[in-house]
């Protein structure tokens, strides 16, 4: 057993991409799972002209008539791509959060914690904090629609597979503007390139907005140690004197 530890150690300092989890079925048994953990955000390298694209593919995405109504209200009077949408139909200028995808358009990195029953997302923007289950369970019958949805994964060999059903359907997908239904259903991939690269591969399943599922990709990168993600609030800018932070006024007794 000392042995087995011994070689477990040194592979692990070989190999700084992989984790060893305990197995459940086998007492003593182990498990290699991919490690990616740490601070990753946008890839400078990966912009047009300096400002980063702010979706998830720069094919357009396949909207339904009613949806492409939506989408080109949400752009009016907007002709630069690169741009997001307008300031009165964002929702984030209505204090909502961001949603699971559009959180990794915006220009604040991420922090990937992983355990062996929970894998968290720490997000800069507005302190969000994503869980996706990695216990085997599915998806509860009747779970409510939240801003971050139901979340479950499973190691696919090197990848991360994460499905999120249950979205509010008050955000946007990305930066764009690109809207959603509450039948959105998610299917991502997280994937470590090498040791500085992550790539997130998202499939959209929503056949209310979209004629048929489609696919994006965004890649990150990783900080230096010691990097920290901030404190952020999404309304501390629309705050006015008196105002708590959830809006609303405060009282005098």
């Amino acid at each position: 057993m000392r042995n087995i530890g011994l070689i477990l150690a040194l592979v692990a300092f070989a190999f700084p991409d992989v984790l060893f989890a305990q197995t459940d079925r086998q007492p003593g048994a182990v498990k290699i799972i991919p490690n990616l953990s740490g601070t990753w955000n946008r890839d400078p390298g990966r912009t047009a002209a300096g400002i980063p694209f702010l979706g998830f593919t720069k094919q357009e995405p396949p909207l339904q008539p009613s949806a492409l109504g939506i989408y080109k209200a949400n752009r009016k009077g907007i002709t630069d791509p690169r741009l997001e949408g307008r300031d009165d139909s964002d929702p984030s200028n209505s204090c909502f959060p961001p949603g699971p995808t559009r959180i990794f358009t915006a220009p604040r990195p991420f922090e990937i914690r992983q355990t062996a029953q929970v894998v968290y997302i720490l997000s800069e923007t507005d302190h969000w904090v994503r869980r996706i289950y990695m216990d085997g369970r599915g998806h509860p019958d009747g779970y409510p629609s939240t801003w971050m949805g139901h979340s479950i994964g499973s190691y696919d060999g090197n990848t991360l597979v994460i499905d999120t059903v249950g979205i509010n359907d008050n955000t946007w997908i990305d930066d764009l503007g690109h809207p959603h239904s509450d039948a959105l259903h998610l299917s991502e991939r997280f994937r470590r390139m090498d040791h500085d690269t992550l790539e997130i591969e998202v499939t959209f399943d929503d056949p209310k907005t979209y004629t048929r599922p489609w696919t994006g990709k965004k890649v990150y990168r990783l900080q230096p140690p010691g990097y920290e993600i901030k404190e952020d609030m999404i309304c501390e800018q629309y705050r006015k004197p008196g105002l708590r932070s959830d809006g609303f006024e405060f009282i005098k007794p």
